[in-house]
């Protein structure tokens, strides 16, 4: 089973597109994601020189055409991933360099680089936008994705590897309920639970602390606050039950009991750990897919076979 996506991949914003070809094309080929360049394979061009070989490409095409690339695509990148246990690099490597092959009909060099660093292993092919005798640029036609996943798919069956079954629209699972953004109230609310396990004496040493975990306080017949990003002051009588100065200084004279509000996703939390304020963010990270790199070499830790 193998997962596939294309990537149409453009000029980095202030730089050349030497540059960025070199930029994605050394991504791919990373030394610890491909075992020392162990499962890397290239048409039409050296791994070690990929970004140069495609530039000549490019050189020919303006030569040829009197057309200067300036904001094009100048590569595109397929990724590939398959099912984990299910291949080994070696058998990837080659699945999708044949990939590469049947979907540019040999008409673009390419690079195939393997990843091994996860637990699924995938191709980062990277073809360039450009044709090898520099006359034309390749036409990322209408549903092209889908042509990418049926090669992949054909490929997969003939390797004996399962494929994803397409299930009909009705049968898709549907997502009905979103989680809930943080919004700035999420934050004061936070930054309050945290300030009242310090145990303040006084509702003015609550204030203290949300001051020195950044808010600035506002004074008046209502009590309001101000964070980082905040464009006008919020009342605490405006957060909701549990919130209000009333009931705060309440549950600091100890006739009210405090139930922290459950946060949203994403709501800011602050510390006050040793009197130094220190603002924690909780936020999901995620990985990010870079490009790849790509004649059929496969290079070998020994060397190039």
């Amino acid at each position: 089973m193998a997962a596939t996506r294309i990537i149409p991949l453009h000029i980095n914003k202030g730089k050349t597109i030497a540059k960025t070809l070199a930029d994605r094309t050394d991504y791919s080929q990373n030394a610890k994601k491909t075992e020392d360049g162990k499962y890397i394979s290239a048409y039409e061009c050296d791994p070690k020189t990929v970004d140069e070989d495609f530039m000549l490409s490019k050189r020919q095409y303006e030569h040829s055409t009197g057309r200067h690339q300036k904001n094009d695509v100048i590569a595109y990148q397929i990724r590939q991933s398959f099912k984990p246990g299910e291949v080994t690099p070696e058998e990837a490597n080659r699945i999708g360099y044949e990939l590469a092959m049947s979907f540019t009909k040999g008409k673009h060099a390419f690079i195939v680089a393997t990843h091994t660093d996860r637990p699924h292993i995938h191709n980062h092919i990277v073809f360039n936008s450009t044709t090898l005798d520099g006359s034309r640029k390749f036409n990322n036609f209408y549903l092209s994705f889908m042509a990418v996943r049926r090669i992949s798919d054909r490929l997969c069956v003939k390797n004996g590897l399962s494929i994803i079954e397409a299930r009909p629209y009705r049968e898709q699972q549907k997502r009905t309920a979103y989680p809930k953004k943080a919004t700035h109230r999420d934050a004061i609310i936070a930054a309050i639970d945290t300030a009242l396990q310090q145990k303040p004496k006084d509702f003015e040493a609550l204030l203290k602390l949300l001051s020195d975990a950044g808010y600035e306080i506002k004074r008046g017949k209502n009590i309001s606050l101000k964070g980082k990003g905040q464009k006008r002051f919020i009342r605490l009588r405006s957060l909701g039950d549990g919130y209000s100065e009333e009931d705060l200084r309440a549950v600091l004279a100890g006739t009210k009991e405090h139930q922290p509000r459950k946060r949203a996703r994403g709501a800011k939390e602050k510390s006050f750990a040793d009197t130094q304020p220190k603002l924690q963010l909780l936020i999901d990270i995620q990985e990010k897919m870079e490009q790849g790199k790509g004649r059929w070499t496969v290079l070998r830790a020994s060397g190039t076979r």
